[in-house]
């Protein structure tokens, strides 16, 4: 059975930071990038940033380029992403993705499994 588990989400005050988790189990780690998603009231969904499976290649979006850092474990089947100086407009249902590709990763393609996401709330 295939399971991408989120954790590490919550309240936080603006300029604080979070370390999400990307639990996975129940397909081939090493043949699927993964891509945190993150999507916020009335908004369209995000990819902020994807890992992939061999080199370990990264990608960011502009808007937490610089601020958030995403790494993967191998022995553990798991992604995280470090998010430091958090803004009010972090503020978002974060998830993450994977994607069967065998070379770099993607946040537009199309994802194979999806995680249930994680509430990051940046607020005062």
């Amino acid at each position: 059975q295939v399971q991408l588990v989120e954790s590490g989400g919550g309240l936080v005050q603006p300029g604080g930071s979070l370390r999400l988790s990307c639990a996975a189990s129940g397909f081939r780690w090493n043949e699927y990038a993964i891509t945190w998603f993150r999507q916020a009231p009335g908004k369209e969904r995000e990819g902020i940033s994807c890992i992939s499976n061999s080199l370990g290649s990264t990608y960011y979006a502009d808007s937490v380029k610089g601020r958030f850092t995403i790494s993967k474990d191998d022995a553990k089947n798991t992604v995280y992403l470090q998010m430091n100086l958090l803004k009010p407009e972090d503020t978002a249902v974060y998830t993450c993705a994977a994607d069967r590709m065998i070379i770099g990763c993607n946040v537009n393609s199309m994802q194979d499994f999806w995680g249930q996401g994680t509430q990051v709330s940046v607020s005062s």
